[in-house]
């Protein structure tokens, strides 16, 4: 998904979470902002970092999703709860 975004929009300068490339859902396209799943961001940290949902949830939340990195900061969908 997000080669295609990158391709799509190459004079665009696109903020992106590193490590995080395979859960890119889409981008808001009037702020191209780069927009996440979660739930994605949480299975990522699970295999990479063998952590528990617990503890992937929990350092995603403190260092990732509410982080503030200026007007390009990615959205982040909240698609943990069905």
């Amino acid at each position: 998904m997000l080669e295609g975004i990158v391709e799509n929009f190459p004079d665009e300068d696109i903020l992106k979470a590193d490590g995080f490339d395979s859960a890119v859902i889409g981008i808001d396209i009037t702020t191209m902002r780069l927009i996440y799943s979660k739930l994605q961001c949480i299975e990522v940290l699970i295999l990479e970092a063998d952590l528990s949902y617990e503890e992937a949830l929990e350092y995603l939340e403190y260092n990732t999703f509410n982080a503030y990195v200026g007007e390009k900061t990615p959205i982040w969908c909240d698609d943990t709860i069905f």
